[in-house]
């Protein structure tokens, strides 16, 4: 009788979770809540003849534009595009209503969003079309003969995650209602640029690259064959790699820049190992190269930055779009560091008729000057924040809890007091943690918030604004070789309150932690939860640049849930695809991974039904690194920018 009254709770429960799952929400309306912080730009453009005109390119966030040199932004892609990762953005000299957009951005973080193809609109942005190339992954660089406005041409870097056969060059000279492959070196090497020469569009400059992100590192390079810079006088008919002065060994991701008042001056900006790595430059078209600087700023953190860009008025004045923001103004000899409203740099287009007029772009947003960099425009008006997962609390109103991408850790009202301002757009708190998150305010005491950043554990305390830090491993991951570390925290180390107690905190490394007293002592409660592949366990980045920030720490957790009905029952899930459970609270535990889960799969957990079954059920789902990885997630809050 018993067993038969825990199977129809169970029915019952489970009919009532799925009636609840499947209400229709469509009534409800998306609405902005902030911030109006600028989050990821990774492509910038503007419209020569139209000044106060310009586009910007997030990461994550899809295009924007401008009308009134940066003022105001508004959205241009929602609704239209398939993904909201930019690669690259380029308007048609003779008719700045003709743009075309190529998705996929090119700074390969684990947590970028895969490309989509191109996208084309001819009034300005109003309207869009889908015009090829979707499985081209992500895209390096859009180019339009300024001859000729149907005439493009598209780098593609490929898919980030695996190789490829759609890596290559490609034109069209229909507008994008056929393309042609003009240049493919092999499943692994793609293009991360190419420009076309002022004055005959048919000599074409292209930058190889082989790139590939992996859960564990980052593939920025290769041999000769596999990078380098090539060059076509025929319209893209035939190829000649470039050598003279270059790189001879590995060869990393290569950015180029072609003047427009000098078409013989040349430069790029290259990866490659020790000092063969910095900016090279031409004065014959490519057919011989000097190096002019192995300055480290040029080429930090390649596979992230490397943008060259030239005044286009003056061909010594060079810019360098990394960390920092160089200038050269001697033909790329010596640099000089910009002050711009945020770090890490990504590109930048100064306007042809007037090279004081500009906007460039970082992690922080876009920013529009009018003095060549002296002063910019605001970055807190553009809500195009990556968020690293959400939380609320249990105020009323509530408030939500995030944390920005390479910024701070945010708290934002649902529901801002009707005094302070526009409803929801003006107020938001820091609350302690770092970049990475989670944020989770406790339970019953939201003046309390329990943070990660970058595998750290503090508890804030809004009252005092001190941030507490109870570190349970290595206080700094960066630089580890994750093999010699005690504890594997990822950069986003998940952390779990249990709804049972709100003293009980729960974090993942390759083990669960546990403590009862807001982080002051831990213990560990389970095994090594992971499958623990040793040979992943590596110094990420290769074959050139090492990069070691904890995003590709592997056998981690990365996912941690407590059942809202049984105390102890904990599930865990892993990314390198390992799903456990105990029921006892962590003395013991059992590897519940489905057998025909493809090797590899990191698992994201769902909130548990309210379920009291001895035998557990499934509460997790799965995807694919191969499509995209599960460290980040961009919460839709920016859809409808109206007032609802």
């Amino acid at each position: 009788m018993k067993t038969l009254f825990h199977r129809f709770t169970y029915f019952f429960l489970f009919g009532i979770s799925t009636v609840l799952v499947a209400q229709d929400f469509s009534a409800f309306e998306y609405r902005t809540i902030g911030p109006l912080r600028g989050g990821r730009v990774t492509t910038v453009t503007g419209t020569p003849n139209e000044p106060g005109t310009f586009y910007l390119g997030a990461s994550g966030a899809g295009v924007w534009k401008t009308e009134d040199y940066g003022t105001t932004w508004n959205n241009v892609s929602d609704g239209f595009f398939k993904t909201p990762s930019i690669g690259a953005i380029e308007v048609a000299l003779n008719d700045p209503n003709i743009v075309y957009v190529g998705t996929g951005s090119d700074g390969l973080r684990s947590n970028i969003i895969g490309g989509k193809g191109v996208y084309k609109s001819i009034d300005g942005g109003k309207t869009w079309n889908h015009i090829g190339l979707e499985h081209a992954g992500q895209i390096g660089a859009v180019e339009i003969d300024p001859t000729n406005s149907n005439i493009v041409w598209v780098a593609a870097i490929g898919n980030a995650f695996k190789a490829n056969e759609e890596r290559g060059i490609y034109k069209t000279t229909d507008g994008g209602v056929t393309w042609q492959k003009m240049f493919h070196i092999s499943n692994t090497t793609g293009f991360a640029d190419l420009e076309l020469l002022p004055g005959n569009p048919n000599i074409v400059y292209a930058a190889a690259w082989k790139a590939q992100r992996t859960p564990w590192t980052i593939i920025s390079g290769g041999e000769q064959n596999e990078g380098g810079i090539y060059k076509s006088v025929n319209g893209g008919k035939d190829w000649t790699k470039l050598e003279k002065g270059l790189p001879k060994g590995l060869i990393g991701k290569i950015d180029l820049a072609v003047s427009a008042v000098d078409s013989s001056i040349l430069y790029a900006v290259i990866e490659a190992p020790g000092d063969e790595g910095g900016v090279y430059k031409s004065i014959d078209q490519g057919n011989s190269f000097v190096q002019t600087s192995d300055n480290k700023g040029l080429v930090n953190r390649p596979f992230y930055y490397t943008n060259i860009e030239l005044d286009p008025t003056n061909p010594d004045i060079v810019y360098s779009n990394a960390n920092p923001l160089l200038k050269s103004t001697d033909g790329g000899k010596s640099w000089t560091m910009m002050a711009v409203p945020h770090g890490d740099n990504h590109d930048i287009w100064l306007n042809p008729n007037n090279p004081d007029l500009l906007i460039q772009c970082n992690d922080g947003g876009a920013n529009v000057s009018h003095n060549g960099g002296k002063t910019w425009s605001s970055q807190f008006n553009q809500p195009t924040a990556e968020i690293y997962q959400v939380a609320v609390d249990d105020q009323y109103p509530y408030w939500v809890y995030g944390a920005q991408q390479d910024n701070t850790t945010i708290a934002i009202p649902s529901s801002a007091p009707s005094a302070t301002g526009p409803q929801g757009t003006q107020i938001m708190i820091n609350v302690g943690g770092c970049e990475t998150g989670p944020s989770i305010p406790k339970p019953g005491n939201h003046n309390l918030v329990y943070n990660n950043c970058k595998g750290r554990f503090s508890v804030y305390n809004k009252i005092t604004g001190v941030d507490r830090e109870y570190s349970i491993g290595a206080s700094n991951i960066y630089g580890h070789n994750p093999k010699d570390l005690k504890y594997r925290f990822q950069r986003v180390a998940p952390v779990h309150v249990s709804p049972h107690d709100p003293d009980v905190v729960y974090m993942g490394s390759q083990f669960l932690h546990k403590t009862r007293n807001d982080g002051v002592i831990w213990e560990t409660i389970s095994p090594d939860l992971t499958a623990f592949e040793e040979d992943k366990q590596v110094i990420s980045g290769s074959p050139i640049t090492r990069d070691i920030t904890g995003e590709e720490y592997y056998s981690t957790l990365y996912a941690i849930r407590e059942s809202k009905i049984k105390k102890g029952l904990i599930w865990t899930g892993s990314n390198d695809g390992v799903v456990s459970v105990t029921q006892d609270g962590g003395l013991t535990w059992s590897n519940v991974t489905p057998k025909k889960m493809p090797k590899g799969v990191g698992s994201s957990l769902l909130n548990l039904p309210n379920l009291t079954r001895q035998r557990p059920i499934w509460p997790w789902t799965g995807i694919y690194w191969a499509i995209q990885p599960l460290t980040f997630i961009r919460p839709r809050i920016s859809v409808n920018h109206g007032n609802c």
